[in-house]
């Protein structure tokens, strides 16, 4: 697997067990967690370094997971991945900033470098994502990499005891391709 991932402000690199305190110290920020199907709030004292295992072991079944660190600070600031569908040569983008990095681009950023990650080193024909239809931090950070709004699935996931809408957006090889 690739080590790391360099962009002008960012490294992206594997997930370490000395990420845990500061995973823990951004996931646990409730508007974080509201914007995340699957960052649970509270986040449970200690889970972090069992999450990051949970990363490790999935490697194995087609997840590419990276921590997402500032270069400037060398401090952790979110969490990016990809989860490959291989028989079917695609792979859902998955993404978390922490709140005090949100509105500087990181996100955007990040998601660019897996996006051409996706499609130049994992051989993918298509790279998805969805977001809650109600966050359009999150949508426009895929139309700014070049994903194309392809619907939204309503009700499709439940958070915090209410269904909610997820737009979906997809990106094409032959797409990328074009752009570069």
């Amino acid at each position: 697997m690739t080590k790391f991932l360099e962009t002008e402000r960012l490294l992206l690199r594997r997930l370490e067990l000395g990420d845990a305190n500061r995973v823990e110290e951004l996931a646990s920020d409730y508007e974080l967690a509201k914007t995340t199907l699957n960052v649970p709030h509270p986040y449970p004292a200690g889970s972090a370094a069992d999450f990051i295992r949970s990363m490790w072991t999935a490697e194995g079944k087609g997840l590419v997971a990276f921590a997402v660190v500032e270069k400037e600070s060398e401090s952790l600031i979110g969490i990016i991945n990809i989860k490959q569908t291989l028989s079917f040569k695609r792979g859902e983008l998955g993404y978390w900033i922490g709140l005090p990095f949100w509105g500087k681009g990181y996100g955007t950023e990040a998601a660019r470098a897996m996006v051409e990650f996706g499609f130049k080193k994992l051989g993918l024909n298509k790279v998805f994502a969805g977001a809650f239809a109600d966050n359009p931090g999150s949508w426009r950070i895929m139309e700014k990499v070049g994903m194309k709004y392809e619907g939204t699935w309503r009700q499709h996931a439940m958070r915090d005891g209410r269904f909610v809408d997820l737009a979906y957006y997809g990106l094409l090889r032959e797409e990328f391709d074009k752009e570069e």
